[in-house]
């Protein structure tokens, strides 16, 4: 086996445990010597260097690992800070629009109005950051009432809730939310 195909394997090895192995365990996988396998990975870590690689292979002790090269650091911070946009599907946008527009509400008061039971749904609008607790409604059992958040104006492009089209009763929230809020997707 050529130093090239070492070199693959030991790449291969070091990224796919992605945490420190050490030269004995290398070694070992590639059938060398421990000295044959560190020269071989120092000229590894040297043409990293030399190439000015994304990754770089780093000596904790007597173990070596692979990680990201310092110098991207903030190009990997920029992916990690973009806005991901989420998909909020069709039982999830009209879970949403009923709260919207009969807010603060109760879970009961939503499965009351959808037919079917709503609780997965407001979890996940809750975890989006959609809706948001606003209190508990004065009578038995004190149940949890919802309502829309400041995130939820900002994706749908609101600028605050009396932006929205006026509705009167739950049919015409249906179909408002068929015509207008499915279109935002």
């Amino acid at each position: 086996m050529d130093v090239k195909n070492i070199e693959g394997i030991i790449e291969a090895i070091l990224f796919a445990k992605g945490e420190p192995v050490s030269l004995k365990n290398i070694a070992y996988a590639i059938d060398k010597k421990e000295e044959e396998a560190k020269e071989i990975i120092k000229n590894l870590i040297d043409k990293y260097e030399t190439e000015k690689k994304g990754i770089k292979i780093i000596k904790i002790d007597n173990s070596y690992q692979m990680c990201t090269n310092p110098e991207y650091f903030s190009y990997i911070k920029n992916l990690y800070s973009v806005p991901q946009k989420k998909t909020i599907s069709q039982t999830l946008l009209e879970t949403l629009a009923i709260i919207a527009y009969k807010q603060p509400i109760t879970r009961a008061q939503i499965e009351y109005i959808r037919g079917v039971s709503c609780e997965h749904a407001i979890n996940s609008l809750i975890k989006y950051e959609l809706i948001e607790e606003k209190g508990r409604l004065d009578a038995i059992g004190k149940p949890i009432l919802f309502g829309t958040t400041e995130y939820f104006l900002k994706y749908f492009g609101f600028s605050s809730l009396d932006n929205m089209p006026n509705i009167d009763n739950e049919e015409d929230i249906k179909k408002q939310v068929e015509n207008e809020i499915f279109n935002l997707k």
